[in-house]
């Protein structure tokens, strides 16, 4: 059972939740779009807000959730990510889509799926989590009725959890045989009892992989994603990208760090291969895209690639550069799908790299957004992206993973090609058969305001990252 005391550590889970029966209530009685938008805008900011009312220190609400510096750490950014895309979600769902209200029921219990997962500390909420998230996101894939590259990719999407689903479902109940818990200090205190790893665990564990891999679109996880980024719309694709990854990552993260299944070398050695699989794979099927979703998706493959060289490391040091950088990709992401929002008109969205050409001509402050993030996401120096791959490289070199140190700068220079290559296209001569006509009136506001707060971070935490760093600090050893 859990107290009035742990209702209120829960509680920017409760506010989403709420909102989300609000926001289905209020359907029933008359639809507005606009109230529908701002009440869920306000809802995340609660939710964000909320987060200081928690008492600092370590807190177990029952057996299933543990609240820390690092859960309400993520609980912030998934919350400030859902505020960013429903914000972007305004213009464009009018401009697509007649009946918009049951989108933002679904934003939310889709978020509310990621809150509670980077709070879990049982199996089974992290499975009643991620399966909340991915029911969520079944619809939201295909919530455009009109665009059968959504309705399929829904499909897709539904076909392949389900199958990664029953992988991790196999994994938890070999754990559960093994060590007779399926709490995550439970489990710690049963490897620790028994002092080596069984075949039962290690198999267990590998099925865990297989389905958390597939939620994170790790190689050979991931040929799902570009099909599944290319037909959702564009903010769904932003949600995707950044909230259902980050969340299933914070898991991972506190899942072996708390129990030490890194330890065992098999268990090392897996990751290691998929590491070196994401990063190579990634960004070599990224040269070839034309479509521009379809770049940010493998892309973002080569991104989760990159975190797990600071989730190998082991380390404080690689808890501080795996946390650095997911914000910095989560901010680098939505500023990138933001970009390809603010592009798209009735007409559909700009969704290839040509349909960029002569932007900077035409809206040199949105080219000079969209270069930004590029260069942010290639690791440009004066850039967030290339502190964050730093604090990588760091984490990696000193405890001397030199093949993925090796793989991540080789990866990375891969990357630049495809990236520069959107931003030469920026600065070439104006595209006479554009795809995207002017933006709607107020979509410059706050849409824009929105691009340019990001715009601005990427910037921030590339010249003055101490700010950022001093709060990670402070969370880094918590799941240790």
């Amino acid at each position: 059972m859990i107290s009035l005391t742990g209702l209120n550590l829960i509680l920017p889970q409760l506010i989403i939740a709420l909102a989300a029966i609000i926001v289905m209530l209020s359907i029933a009685v008359k639809r507005c779009h606009r109230f529908t938008n701002l009440f869920t805008l306000l809802s995340f900011a609660a939710a964000a807000i909320s987060v200081l009312y928690i008492p600092r220190g370590s807190f177990g609400v029952s057996s299933l959730f543990v609240v820390d510096g690092f859960g309400k750490f993520f609980t912030v950014l998934i919350a400030c990510a859902g505020f960013v895309i429903t914000l972007m979600s305004y213009h464009y769902l009018n401009a697509r889509e007649k009946r918009n209200e049951e989108y933002y029921i679904l934003l939310l219990l889709s978020s509310l799926g990621a809150l509670t997962m980077v709070i879990s500390n049982h199996f089974v909420s992290f499975f009643l989590s991620l399966e909340v998230l991915s029911v969520s996101l079944y619809a939201l894939i295909g919530y455009l009725k009109e665009e059968p590259a959504g309705i399929e990719s829904g499909i897709k999407y539904l076909v392949l959890a389900a199958v990664s689903s029953s992988f991790l479902l196999f994994g938890i109940a070999l754990i559960y045989m093994q060590t007779g818990h399926l709490d995550l200090s439970g489990i710690a205190a049963g490897l620790s009892s028994s002092g080596e790893f069984s075949g039962v665990f290690i198999a267990g564990l590998a099925m865990v992989i297989v389905g958390i891999g597939f939620k994170m679109a790790l190689v050979p996880f991931h040929l799902w994603t570009p099909d599944i980024y290319a037909g959702a719309s564009a903010p769904v694709s932003a949600f995707v990208a950044t909230v259902s990854k980050g969340a299933v990552f914070a898991f991972l993260l506190r899942l072996f760090y708390s129990t030490g299944g890194l330890e065992n070398k098999n268990v090392w050695t897996v990751f290691t291969i998929i590491a070196v699989a994401s990063m190579l794979f990634g960004n070599w099927l990224a040269l070839r895209q034309q479509n521009i979703k379809r770049l940010l998706a493998y892309s973002s493959i080569g991104h989760l690639g990159y975190l797990m060289v600071a989730f190998l490391a082991i380390t404080d040091r690689g808890m501080q550069a795996a946390t650095f950088y997911l914000v910095v990709y989560f901010t680098g992401m939505l500023a990138a799908f933001g970009t390809v929002i603010y592009m798209s008109n009735k007409k559909g969205e700009a969704l290839y790299i040509d349909d960029y050409r002569g932007l900077f001509w035409k809206k040199p402050w949105l080219a000079a957004i969209f270069t930004t993030v590029m260069l942010s996401l290639a690791g440009i120096p004066l850039t967030a992206g290339f502190l964050g791959k730093l604090y990588l490289l760091t984490a990696g070199t000193e405890v001397g993973i030199w093949l993925l140190v090796i793989v991540l700068v080789v990866s990375s220079g891969i990357g630049l090609f495809y990236y520069l290559r959107v931003v030469a296209v920026m600065f070439a001569g104006k595209n006479e058969n554009e795809a995207s006509s002017e933006p709607v009136i107020g979509k410059i506001f706050p849409h824009g305001l929105v691009l340019t707060l990001l715009f601005l971070l990427l910037l921030w935490f590339g010249v003055y990252p101490s700010s950022l760093l001093e709060i990670i600090q402070q969370i880094a050893s918590v799941i240790r």
